[in-house]
């Protein structure tokens, strides 16, 4: 990180979003979630379904392979799993170096992202087939998720569809920002206990 002073660092950590990734795919509360990031001039990049929903509402959106310029694959496999949606939320703002790289290859920084996981255990525990339940493992989602929460000094991530008005209360309190403490206790009450429990569960599956 840089080694500025300290009211640089809170600037920079403070700084307001201005950029999100929201890919879900439980689209319970996206719309309105994702009017109100519109209307504080939030850029939104998406995918899919997600993409589609909110361009039909009305909502400007630019759709992730624009943005790469590499295309959704695979039978949607391969969708974010890309240098500069990965560089967006990983880089370390102000330090130097991971801006230089920022700017070499043309990677915009991403300060929130929304993304919830394929329904693995519902489809699961309903009966699916092992196939099935094979398309339902979700690689995209976990891999973003790492790596907002391993930067989430700079960038707020929402797995939950019922914190979306916490966010919006907490962006409205920060000028558009989040604070450094919220996004702290949303990784590790949101993020880490959640990957606790949802590993003890696909540890339990079995193709037997």
């Amino acid at each position: 990180m840089t080694s500025g002073t300290v009211a640089e660092i809170l600037h920079l950590t403070m700084a307001k979003i201005q950029r999100a990734l929201i890919s879900v795919s439980d689209k319970d509360g996206l719309l309105p979630f994702a009017q109100v990031l519109a209307e504080a001039g939030v850029e939104i990049l998406s995918t899919g379904g997600t993409a589609r929903a909110m361009r039909e509402a009305g909502l400007t959106v630019i759709d992730v392979s624009d943005y790469t310029g590499f295309p959704e694959m695979m039978d949607g496999r391969v969708k974010t799993l890309h240098p500069k949606v990965h560089g967006g939320l990983l880089h370390l703002r102000g330090n130097a170096e991971h801006e230089a790289a920022m700017d070499e290859h043309g990677i915009k920084p991403i300060d929130l992202l929304a993304v919830n996981l394929y329904p693995f255990e519902a489809t699961a525990a309903g009966g699916a087939d092992f196939d099935t339940c094979i398309e339902n493992v979700d690689i995209g989602g976990p891999a973003l998720i790492r790596a907002s929460a391993k930067n989430h000094a700079f960038v707020t991530v929402v797995v939950d569809p019922a914190d979306y008005a916490i966010v919006i209360k907490e962006m409205n309190a920060n000028a558009g920002a989040t604070s450094d403490d919220f996004r702290r206790r949303f990784t590790i009450e949101k993020i880490f206990e959640r990957k606790k429990s949802r590993a003890k569960f696909q540890n339990q599956f079995s193709p037997t």
